[in-house]
């Protein structure tokens, strides 16, 4: 009896020890597998967070894009080129970060894209803070230029005043001005003999005698020489073939035009002038004009 209790027991024993190291690795299974879920879970987060800082990235670059362009630079085709290619691929990785579950991979690719583009966009900032301080320069340079330009106008301005108002006194200067003058009225007689009177009934011509005082700076040579005669009551004394003249910025009606050869030698002239009317009597006004300008006037009386 005592022989077949002892297997019994040693069977009954290794039974309890199987069931406990069935137990045991079982409890083992869900360590492992609560273990595992965990760490799984600690993954999904980790690559959420990291998928937010991305995103959040990406928001920042293409801010600092924004910013760049708002300075409203001009840009280079080159410039324009690549601020489209930046914002094309802000655009795919904003996609890519858009999924619902990345994988490593994934997310390192998107690292690695938005490392790349952090460098390119930091590159085209500086491009275009350079571009700008060109531009600024130019800018500069263009205002020094205009600067510069409006004072050599207004010294060219300047200079062309001082050059009229030269040339004007020169002119001025330069015009013929009368020394002496007196005007003699003659009669003619039948014999073509001249006779001077006082009488304006048997006056039928005025002689004037004048000289030229000394000019050194007037042109030697021919002069045209405007003459304009007025009677008692004021009114110009005119002929048939009377014309026009430009004197003191005037235009004028001339009497009698003719010339004289300027020598600036003291010499007298004559000007000849016959009424084609009859002459009344009174006090009478001679003005001579040449270069002009006025040369001098004179007066005569008739009885």
């Amino acid at each position: 009896m005592e022989n077949k209790s002892e297997p019994t027991s040693k069977k009954n024993s290794n039974v309890i020890y199987f069931l406990i190291a069935v137990v045991i690795a079982l409890l083992g299974t869900d360590v492992y597998l609560y273990m595992q879920k965990k760490q799984d879970t600690k993954v999904i987060f980790q690559q959420d967070d990291e998928k937010h800082r991305l995103q959040t990235e990406l928001d920042s670059l293409e801010a600092q894009i924004e910013q760049v362009n708002a300075g409203k630079a001009k840009m280079t085709a080159e410039m324009q080129s690549r601020n489209d290619s930046l914002q094309s691929k802000i655009k795919v990785l904003r996609k890519a970060l858009a999924k619902g579950q990345l994988t490593i991979a994934e997310l390192k690719s998107a690292q690695e894209d938005i490392k790349q583009l952090r460098y390119f966009v930091t590159k085209y900032t500086a491009d275009i803070e350079e571009l700008k301080q060109q531009n600024a320069s130019l800018t500069t340079e263009r205002d020094t230029l205009k600067n510069n330009l409006a004072s050599v106008s207004q010294k060219a301005t300047t200079l062309e005043q001082q050059n009229q108002e030269l040339n004007t006194k020169v002119k001025v200067a330069s015009a013929l001005k009368i020394g002496n003058a007196e005007v003699v009225a003659y009669k003619v007689k039948s014999s073509g003999k001249e006779v001077d009177v006082t009488k304006a009934g048997s006056a039928q011509k005025i002689k004037v005698n004048f000289n030229v005082a000394s000019n050194a700076v007037a042109e030697k040579g021919m002069h045209d020489v405007y003459v304009r005669i007025t009677d008692p009551a004021g009114n110009l004394m005119i002929a048939s073939d009377s014309g026009v003249f430009t004197a003191d910025g005037q235009e004028l009606q001339y009497t009698y035009k003719t010339a004289i050869d300027f020598k600036d030698d003291g010499s007298v002239y004559t000007i000849d002038w016959v009424n084609p009317n009859k002459f009344v009597k009174g006090d009478y006004t001679v003005i001579l004009y040449a270069d002009g300008y006025t040369m001098g006037k004179t007066t005569f009386h008739l009885k």
